[in-house]
């Protein structure tokens, strides 16, 4: 049974919403992490911008991936 568009669309922006929210939790972790280990300001914003990108990345393929086996 084929999708509507408008599920397709509104499930992909979910999804992409998601992925989002999860790397910001973990940029502001890693974050917090760092500068718990005594890491200074910069530094700790330096990680967590690191972890940020690093999450993002990951999860973007993931969702291309789907995006691209999606039937």
């Amino acid at each position: 049974m084929p999708v509507s568009p408008s599920v397709y669309a509104l499930t992909l922006l979910v999804v992409i919403l998601t992925a989002g929210l999860l790397a910001f939790l973990a940029a502001v972790v890693a974050g917090l992490l760092a500068r718990w280990d005594g890491a200074s300001l910069p530094g700790a914003l330096l990680r967590a911008g690191t972890t940020f990108g690093a999450t993002l990345t990951v999860f973007c393929s993931v969702i291309a991936l789907g995006v691209a086996t999606w039937k």
